[in-house]
């Protein structure tokens, strides 16, 4: 099927919906010819959604991983962007933290869950908390590596111009780093979004990552487990799509190569 479908021609925007599409009649056909009921069908997963839609849970769940990750991850760039920026145009202070910064990084955020509901008990703060540290460090790292990629040039020449260091800022640094920052906020926002699950897993009593939880220990719902993994991907598809729009403001596109 799939190699009917190379050859049939399509339009470009038209292709990966044909391809999910046949993905979709894939998932059917061997859903319905296991030995055993251990996945269940697309139709399945659709009746689920429909169901949490009815009941109320649909909106409740989206909403409540929305508001974590916004807080968590706004929270996180609000500190982490003017911090890593001034840790790289300052080079002692780089030699100073960049050792503490490269300590802390490995660690995942998951480790830091007993902390998290120690500090603040089980609730939205221990999962805000934990998608803040989730996106701290990897935004400024992002941040410092792209103050070090401004080449030595434009901060001669802003200087021979004799610009004042807030001139040098506002018009060499933040235009020269917002390409790579951009890329780092939408790689961090995906992260971010990996972290909200894990933590309402464990941490909450709402959002799809209890969703899933919850439904395996209510009787192995697994259809609205595979559901919550859907809305999961659908919703990270879109989180991921708004952070490209900002690839396309025209005042960064000069960040980017042409087509």
């Amino acid at each position: 099927m799939a190699a009917a479908l190379s050859t049939v021609k399509l339009p470009v925007r038209l292709k990966p919906v044909a391809f999910i599409a046949v993905l979709l009649v894939a998932w059917h056909v061997a859903a319905n010819h296991q030995s055993f009921h251990i996945l269940p069908g697309p139709l399945a997963v659709l009746s689920g959604i429909a169901e949490l839609a009815q009941r109320g849970l649909l909106l409740k769940y989206i909403v409540a991983s929305l508001f974590r990750v916004t807080w968590g991850y706004m929270t996180a760039v609000l500190m982490a962007i003017p911090l890593g920026l001034a840790i790289g145009w300052y080079k002692r202070s780089e030699m100073a933290l960049n050792p503490l910064i490269q300590i802390f990084r490995p660690i995942s955020p998951l480790a830091w869950i007993p902390i998290s509901i120690l500090w603040f008990g089980v609730g939205d703060m221990a999962a805000i908390f934990l998608i803040f540290l989730a996106s701290l460090l990897p935004l400024i790292v992002t941040a410092i590596n792209a103050v070090n990629g401004i080449p030595q040039v434009y901060i001669n020449a802003a200087r021979n111009f004799g610009l004042s260091q807030r001139q040098l800022v506002f018009r060499v640094l933040f235009p020269a780093v917002a390409p790579q920052l951009i890329i780092g906020l939408r790689i961090t926002l995906g992260i971010a979004w990996l972290v909200v699950v894990a933590a309402e897993m464990i941490a909450v009593n709402s959002g799809l990552g209890f969703l899933i939880v919850d439904a395996r220990n209510a009787g192995n719902r697994y259809d609205l487990v595979v559901a919550g993994m859907v809305l999961i991907g659908i919703m990270g598809l879109l989180l991921d799509n708004s952070m490209r729009l900002l690839e396309k403001t025209k005042s960064l596109r000069w960040g980017y190569s042409e087509d």
